[in-house]
């Protein structure tokens, strides 16, 4: 007799079909697992080179990260979640820091909006035509380290600015002419000082209209007094960066403030990397970890599948003296000379999606352009290593029992399927499905984050028990959908009763299909309900007669000369930002994000703009130190009227504000409405996004913004859910792209394992024509099981989901679903078709 791995090489040789299929398999899951593996890397890798800090080799800024630390001793984990804004120092670091030994000079800095006037500037003022209206302003000590230069004119004082040389030239102003600038501490006259040839430090990142004034007066318009973003160190001659670092730690030792060097620099300037980094692990962590778990499951059911199909050989092997080592053996250098070569051809291809998944998030402004894919060995080895591990596995639990029972009653086992599957499996199975029932249940009772939390188990949960309990669900679900075919033909009836005699060649082809069902329904329609109940709640919400809007952002005055115009009952200014809430309890606390508006205005005349649908409390004790929230906000918090609610601003500054009211039309506007004053200070920009007016005519507020009405307003904000829609439809294409490839694969190889029989039929007389018939129903049946159980999963997953976070039910697209059954049903017939007409050609 052979040697294993000779049996292994010789079973490849003669059985080609079933280890393509495998090879198929296995390739397309390392293809998933190295392409999320390197976004996963890339997240926890990830980093921005310094353009703007370039040449300052030490920069102090204040922890841009929000941290909360949970457990103790060992236990002790530490969650660090980026900031809705920018977290600033106090100016006055810089004197010490350039006290510091090495240190030749310490530059406070600043970055904010401004922008140009264009009513209400006297008759002798210039005026500045900028593109969107808004220039970036920095302080003018920034010059020393970004290489900006005058070209005319000297540095600003108070109350000048000194303009870069493309906007002079734009707006043909010269030194001593005079621009109107609408700044956070309001309009005002600015005498130009000096032109500007701006630097690489300036001009790298941002492209766009500069201006620079004073340092004692920059961080006064930039509506954050004696804060700065940040302090550039210059080193003395001769001082490495380590050193300085070192020397001006220990002078800032009694300070918050955090010391960077190297590219820890660029994370300062672009405070975008956090963000980027939070979406990269949660495609690469999260959504990889369970793109990682469908892989497992559909590979090792097409290996288990190859190695079933030959249990009449491995009984043969058995008859004529084959020990149950050697059959394992066997298998496992069936797994070892396919699994490698698949799992490396699969990487590349996977670097390929990586690639592509990581430019279009660039493209689409969640990942700065300046951070680069990390492409190492490590996440293509882990794909190579889990396909080997799970061939290897697969191979082994299916080939257990054909090694261990006798002879003879391999071979009475080889030609009758065994009808009940073996008890641990079983035993799994049933736990998983218990298991989904309870999250389904805790699901339904729970609120916000809980209940998308527990959503996620709800399918994992399920799936698995799909998986295990395969056989028995397959033969449940061909006695149930096999009644309606005993009346449709001779070839219905014998679909259905070949379909119940092999029910586990029936779960193998079941199984994919039911996993890209469930994942596709519910990525999709979990979006699909959320943005249809958030545009809902924004058209019933906004009850303002004109919505005024400017990307650049609207003048400070907006609300005060909206409400001057004829006719106007009531004029509110919004600012969109974001807050972070605390959020669980113990070592389930967490930070909880929340969207928020600041109202420049009362909260009765918000009242008048705006139906927030008050459960509890009132809006009209609005104010400082007071505020209103969501109601999955409350359930998240545990918090209600009356109570305080701790939460940290934009920039990272605790807050312990006193709620109001609670109202439940969060998902639509916003989850924390607060006063636009307790938002001042802690926010880069001063400028409202929305102005909400009631009464009054279009013309007269054409002015300030853009002007629309509520529906204009609401079609334009569903625009910006666009990133979120993409993303979930990519990993929904991703996953059920590789679960119908696995289907498509997992049916070939069956209708190539059934040549034997397919010729049995020829040669008992039926036709070409009815075995194909035969053979089409059976695919129909296929598809309607594997339809009904991944839409049945993703119900369970949806429905509770959509309760506690939407309060209502979730919204399926009809078209969006009927394409998913369509494809479904097309692909399951193109798989078992195409492959029985080849094979009865060449029988004939």
């Amino acid at each position: 007799m052979k040697r294993p791995n000779g049996l292994a090489r010789e079973a490849v040789r003669f059985k080609p079909a079933s280890f393509a299929g495998t090879f198929l398999a296995l390739l397309m899951s390392a293809l998933v697992v190295s392409a999320c593996g390197i976004l996963l890397e890339t997240s926890l890798r990830a980093t921005v080179p310094p353009e703007r800090y370039a040449k300052a080799p030490v920069v102090v800024a204040a922890d841009q990260y929000v941290r909360v630390a949970t457990g103790s001793g060992e236990d002790r984990e530490e969650e660090a979640t980026p900031l809705p804004d920018t977290a600033r120092v106090d100016a006055g670091l810089a004197a010490r820091a350039a006290e510091a030994p090495g240190s030749a000079t310490a530059v406070a800095d600043f970055t904010f909006p401004v922008r140009a006037a264009h009513e209400g500037a006297d008759p002798g003022a210039r005026e500045l035509p900028v593109e969107g209206g808004v220039l970036t302003a920095h302080g003018w000590g920034s010059h020393t380290f970004t290489g900006t230069a005058l070209t005319t004119g000297s540095a600003p004082r108070e109350g000048e600015v000194v303009l870069d040389a493309g906007t002079a030239r734009a707006a043909k102003t010269a030194v001593g002419d005079t621009v109107v600038l609408r700044t956070a501490a309001g309009q005002r006259d600015f005498r130009v000082a000096g032109v500007a040839e701006a630097g690489p430090g300036d001009t790298t990142r941002i492209a766009g209209a500069l201006a620079w004034f004073a340092d004692t007066q920059a961080p006064t318009l930039a509506g954050h007094p004696g804060r700065a973003d940040a302090i550039a160190v210059l080193a003395e001659h001769g001082t490495d960066a380590g050193t300085l670092a070192d020397s001006v730690k220990k002078t800032l030792a009694s300070s918050t403030a955090l010391v960077n060097v190297g590219d820890d620099r660029g994370a300062i300037e672009d405070p975008g990397l956090g963000y980027a980094k939070e979406t990269l692990f949660g495609i690469g962590g999260s959504f990889g970890g369970i793109a990682t778990i469908v892989a497992i499951l559909t590979a090792a059911g097409t290996v288990a599948l190859s190695v079933s199909q030959r249990s009449r050989e491995f009984a043969l092997l058995r008859a004529i003296g084959a020990t149950p080592r050697q059959i394992r053996r066997a298998v496992a250098s069936e797994a070892l000379l396919v699994a490698p070569l698949a799992g490396i051809i699969g990487c590349l291809p996977g670097i390929g999606l990586a690639h592509w998944w990581f430019g279009q998030l660039q493209d689409r402004g969640a990942v700065p352009h300046a951070v680069d894919l990390r492409v190492s060995g490590f996440p293509l080895l882990a794909a190579v290593g889990t396909g080997l591990l799970t061939a290897l596995a697969a191979g082994w639990v299916a080939g257990r029992r054909p090694a261990r029972i006798k002879p003879g009653q391999a071979l009475a086992e080889a030609s009758v399927e065994r009808l009940r599957p073996g008890l641990v499996r079983t035993v799994l199975g049933v736990a998983a499905l218990v298991g989904g029932g309870f999250l389904t249940g805790l699901s339904a009772g729970s609120t916000g984050d809980d209940a998308a939390g527990a959503a996620l188990g709800v399918v994992l949960l399920f799936m698995f028990a799909v998986a295990l309990l395969g056989p028995l669900v397959a033969r449940l679900c061909a006695g149930l959908f096999g009644l309606p075919l005993r009346g449709a033909g001779p070839a219905a009836r014998l679909a259905a009763a070949n379909s119940r005699a092999n029910a586990r060649r029936l779960a193998s082809a079941i199984t994919p299909i039911v996993l890209a069902m469930a994942f596709a329904s519910t990525l999709v329609f979990m979006h699909t309900s959320e943005t249809g109940a958030a545009d809902r709640q924004l058209r019933a919400g906004v009850t303002a007669d004109h919505v005024v809007t400017d990307p650049a952002g609207l003048p400070v005055d907006a609300v005060s000369r909206a409400a001057r115009a004829p006719g106007v009952e009531a004029a509110v200014g919004l600012l969109n930002t974001q807050v972070l809430v605390p959020v669980g309890s113990g070592e389930f606390r967490s930070l909880m994000g929340a969207t928020t508006q600041g109202v420049t205005g009362s909260g009765a005349g918000l009242a008048k703009v705006q139906d927030l649908d008050v459960r509890e409390g009132s809006l009209r004790r609005l104010g400082e130190g007071r505020i209103a929230i969501d109601r999955t906000l409350a359930d998240a918090a545990d918090a209600g009227v009356g109570d305080r609610l701790p939460l940290y601003l934009p920039d990272g500054t605790e807050a312990d504000p006193e709620i109001v009211a609670v109202y439940g039309r969060g998902l639509g506007l916003a989850t924390v409405t607060m006063v636009r004053a307790s938002l001042a200070g802690h926010v880069t920009s001063g400028f409202d996004s929305t102005l909400l007016v009631r009464g009054g005519t279009q013309k007269s507020l054409t002015a300030l913004g853009k002007v629309t009405d509520a529906s204009g307003y609401a079609t334009e904000r569903n625009l910006d859910a666009k990133l979120g829609a993409w993303t979930n439809n990519t990993m929904a294409a991703v996953l059920s792209g590789f679960a119908a490839i696995a289907a498509v694969n997992t049916l070939v190889m069956t209708v190539l394992d059934r040549r034997r029989e397919l010729n049995t039929l020829r040669l008992v007389g039926s036709t070409r024509r009815q075995v194909l018939t035969m053979l089409r129903w059976e695919a129909v049946l296929v598809s309607t099981v594997g339809v009904v159980l991944g839409s049945a999963i993703a119900a369970a997953t949806l429905i509770p989901m959509m309760r506690g976070t939407t309060g209502e039910g979730p919204y399926v697209p009809p078209l969006v679903y009927g394409s998913f059954v369509a494809a479904c049903g097309g692909l399951a017939l193109l798989a078992v078709t195409l492959p029985a007409r080849a094979a009865l050609r060449r029988r004939s």
